[in-house]
C-alpha cells in the first residue's frame, strides 16, 4: 500500500522584493531535481497574504513562508507538523509563544553564505581603500591623493559565526586578514585564528582594524554595538553591519563619523528599511550604504532555499533531526 501523501502549502507575501516569492515554476524545477523526495508531496497550494490560507490550513502539514497572522495557529492548522522560513533572519516573528507545540519552525540558513562572501570579499579592501571618501571627493570633483596602507596582516572581528559570520570570515582570510570570531560559545571555527564569547567582546574590539556585525537580532544582540562598544575601536577602524539594523546604534555609528572618530563604515542594513529620503544617514561622510542586497542570490535564491528544504525533508522522512532548526528559547 503506498504510503500517504503530504499537503503542502507555500504562502507568499507581496511586500517582499519577487526574488523571494516561491512560484510554481520554482517548485516544479525543484522536484524535478529532488524526484525520490518529490514523490512525497500530494497536493501543494500557493497562496499570497493570506488570501487562501485559511481554507488549506486545516488540511496542511508541512508549510514554506511564515503566515502573516499567527495566532491561534494551533487551532487553526491542527495537522501542522512543519513550518519553515524562507528568510534566515526570523526576528520578525519573535517571540515564538505562537508556535504550536511539537511543529518544528526551520529557517533558511545556508541560502546565504555563497553571496555573503563575495560581498564581504569586496567590502574589506574596499574600506581599506578609503572608497567612501573617495566617492565623494569624485561627486565634490575635488582632487585628493587619500592612499591606503596593505590589508594584509589587518584584523577583523568577525562578530556571530554562523551561516553569515562564517562567510565573513573566510573572506577577510582570503584578503590576508587575522580574524577573531565572537560568538555565545568559544568553539573553534576553521576560518577564525581565536574565537572568544560575547563576554569577551569589549576585551577584542580595541584589536578591530574591521568589526563585521554577523549575528541574527534577538534580545541579546539588539543595540549589541552601541556608543560605548564603538568608543572601544581604534580611529583608524571600520564598521560592516550585514545582521540586522537594530544590532548597531546607528546614530551613534553616524556622529562618531562626522567627528572622524571612526575611518568609515558600510551598512548593508539599517533601521527602519527602507531608509526615509530625509534620514541623515546618507549624507554621514565615509559612510556607504548598500539596500540590503549582501547575502541573497538575485537569480538563484528561491532554488537555493528549495534545495534546503528537500535536505530537510529527506531528514523529516527518515525520523533524523532536521537542519536549521529554531531554538524559541534564543530566537534564532
Amino acid at each position: 500500500m503506498a504510503a500517504r501523501k503530504l499537503r503542502l502549502h507555500i504562502e507568499n507575501s507581496r511586500r517582499k522584493n519577487p526574488i523571494f516569492h516561491t512560484l510554481p515554476g520554482h517548485w516544479q524545477a525543484a522536484c524535478r531535481r529532488h524526484k525520490a523526495l518529490a514523490r512525497h508531496i500530494g497536493a501543494v497550494s500557493f497562496g499570497w497574504d493570506g488570501d487562501i490560507l485559511e481554507s488549506v490550513l486545516p488540511q496542511t502539514e508541512l508549510v514554506i513562508g511564515v503566515p502573516a497572522r499567527r495566532d491561534g495557529l494551533a487551532q487553526r492548522a491542527p495537522n501542522l507538523r512543519w513550518l519553515h522560513s524562507t528568510s534566515a533572519g526570523i526576528d520578525a516573528a519573535l517571540p515564538l509563544d505562537w508556535l504550536p507545540r511539537g511543529v518544528v519552525f526551520t529557517n533558511n540558513s545556508g541560502a546565504h553564505g555563497h553571496k555573503a562572501e563575495q560581498y564581504m570579499t569586496m567590502a574589506y579592501p574596499l574600506l581599506n581603500a578609503r572608497l567612501p571618501a573617495i566617492i565623494a571627493n569624485q561627486q565634490a570633483r575635488r582632487w585628493e591623493a587619500l592612499f591606503s596602507p596593505s590589508l594584509a596582516g589587518k584584523t577583523a572581528v568577525v562578530v556571530g559565526l554562523g551561516d553569515l559570520g562564517g562567510a565573513a570570515a573566510r573572506a577577510a582570510k582570503k584578503n590576508g586578514l587575522n580574524v577573531i570570531g565572537v560568538r555565545r560559545s568559544a568553539q573553534k571555527h576553521r576560518h577564525a585564528d581565536r574565537v572568544v564569547t560575547y563576554k569577551q567582546l569589549d576585551r577584542v574590539l580595541p584589536q578591530a582594524d574591521f568589526v563585521v556585525l554577523a549575528v541574527p537580532l534577538t534580545s541579546e544582540t539588539r543595540n549589541l554595538l552601541d556608543g560605548r562598544r564603538l568608543d572601544l575601536l581604534k580611529p583608524a577602524a571600520f564598521v560592516i553591519n550585514i545582521a540586522r539594523g537594530p544590532v548597531l546604534d546607528q546614530d551613534a555609528l553616524a556622529q562618531r563619523l562626522r567627528r572622524g572618530r571612526l575611518a568609515g563604515a558600510l551598512l548593508d542594513v539599517v533601521e527602519p528599511e527602507p531608509l526615509p529620503a530625509d534620514a541623515p544617514l546618507w549624507t554621514t561622510p565615509n559612510l556607504l550604504i548598500t539596500p540590503h542586497v549582501s547575502c541573497d542570490d538575485g537569480e538563484h535564491y528561491i532554488d537555493i532555499s528549495l534545495d534546503l528544504w528537500f535536505e530537510n525533508l529527506g531528514l523529516m522522512l527518515a525520523g533524523k533531526r532536521m537542519k536549521r532548526r529554531i531554538n524559541p528559547g534564543l530566537g534564532y
